[in-house]
């Protein structure tokens, strides 16, 4: 049985916690929040899309399955920390950007670690509420 609240709500819910994941994940960059509370915040609406809509109808709405969102953020968060071999120094040593954008937080390598771990946390969410996702 289908909630016609819950679908219309999770319809206009899911874009703003979307937004508020992304904002938790720059926050935590210098201030409590980061990319494990924006990962955890992201799960947590598609949950809730899925709850009011079905875990098809979600999956169509994703851009990649779980398991892919999971293989890309331990990508990125592996990529973040070459750039310290590169140049001789220690794996994960911090790099930043010489400019600033004014509305973002200081970029550099800390910010795509961070990114990693919003992914790895958002696609580990789904697939441990919905475990036979994984499946293609």
């Amino acid at each position: 049985m289908k909630s016609l609240i819950l679908t219309i709500t999770a319809k206009y819910i899911l874009p703003v916690m979307m937004l508020f994941s992304v904002f938790l994940l720059m926050r935590g960059h210098h201030l409590p929040g980061g990319g494990f509370v924006g990962g955890l915040t992201a799960g947590a609406g598609f949950v809730l899309y899925a709850f009011a809509n079905g875990v098809e109808v979600t999956l169509e709405k994703m851009w990649l399955r779980p398991v892919k969102i999971i293989a890309l953020g331990l990508l990125i968060a592996f990529l973040s920390g070459l750039p310290g071999l590169i140049t001789e120094a220690s794996f994960f040593k911090a790099y930043w950007l010489p400019w600033e954008v004014f509305f973002l937080p200081k970029l550099g390598t800390p910010l795509l670690f961070d990114a990693g771990v919003y992914l790895v946390v958002w696609g580990i969410v789904m697939v441990i509420i919905f475990p036979n996702i994984t499946e293609d």
